[in-house]
């Protein structure tokens, strides 16, 4: 008691009252994130046990099939596993850097120009950005298939060059955080309007463009409803997710560890890519979600 001898009646109520705050606070966040990484400790320790140990029992604990999990996954012939990540792997990063880099440069044009339907124009792209993919898939799927490019990656990457929710995101980084001052010093220097662009404003929305370039990665790399309808799982340009999704079917495995290891190699390239650029998401957020 000796910490609150010169602490008044209502004081030590006062600090009482927070210090219960705070520790309520810290239970919650430590059973929340409890919650939020228990699935991917399940699925680390169910890669190192056999079917029979995985149909019976339920155990924190990591048996000591790993190695054979491993192997299996990796010379199975029945599903290509690592065809289909290097597919998925194409696809995901060609369609984060476009979309990213074409919804930037949108962006850019609309917040640093000034033309007669500029206001028409944002309205628009806000517009497509209501409108549910499924609406247009059927269209899509039927265009896509008459120019012959259906079984191809075209498809799955043509989509996302146009992003409404990635233009709306640096749009409003833009206006927080890039002043228009800095736009007129470069042209009064001489440079030329992508020179500026891609020099001066792109390594000012670094975070941002992380936050978008991680959201838009793990996007494409679980996207499923786009291959699935040009693609069947057969397929030499089929992705991650058409084979994961097949391994539901038991004339593909019946190899519970195999499967839990394919699954495991699923998620290896959204945990790389997260740590990479993870120290952009908070300031990234908390910016370009503020108007200045």
């Amino acid at each position: 008691m000796a910490k609150y001898a010169n602490l008044s009646a209502d004081e030590i109520r006062g600090h009482r009252m927070l210090v219960f705050r705070r520790t309520v606070s810290y239970i919650v966040l430590i059973l929340v994130c409890i919650i939020c990484i228990f699935p991917f400790v399940m699925l680390l320790v169910n890669t190192t046990k056999d079917t029979s140990t995985l149909k019976t029992t339920f155990s924190l604990l990591p048996g000591g099939d790993f190695v054979r999990n491993f192997t299996n996954a990796i010379n199975e012939t029945k599903v290509a596993v690592l065809h289909s990540m290097f597919n998925s792997l194409i696809v995901a990063v060609i369609s984060c850097v476009t979309s990213v880099y074409i919804a930037t440069l949108t962006a850019y044009g609309l917040y640093a120009y000034n033309f007669r339907l500029k206001k028409a124009a944002f309205v628009f792209i806000m517009v497509i950005l209501m409108v549910p993919t499924q609406v247009s898939a059927l269209g899509f799927v039927e265009m896509m298939d008459a120019w012959g490019i259906k079984d191809s990656f075209i498809p799955l990457i043509f989509p996302t060059l146009a992003s409404p929710a990635v233009f709306f995101f640096i749009k409003q980084y833009m206006e927080s955080s890039l002043p228009l001052e800095i736009v007129e010093a470069g042209r009064i220097d001489g440079g030329h309007e992508f020179y500026i662009f891609n020099f001066v404003v792109m390594p000012i929305l670094k975070p941002a463009l992380a936050v978008q370039m991680i959201f838009q990665f793990v996007a494409s790399w679980n996207n499923y409803f786009l291959p699935q309808l040009l693609m069947d799982n057969s397929s030499e340009n089929a992705t991650l997710p058409l084979v994961v999704a097949s391994l539901q079917a038991e004339a593909y495995l019946t190899d519970l560890g195999e499967i839990y290891m394919i699954l495991g190699f699923a998620i290896i390239p959204l945990i790389v890519v997260y740590l990479c650029l993870s120290k952009f998401i908070i300031r990234g957020v908390a910016l370009g979600s503020v108007k200045g």
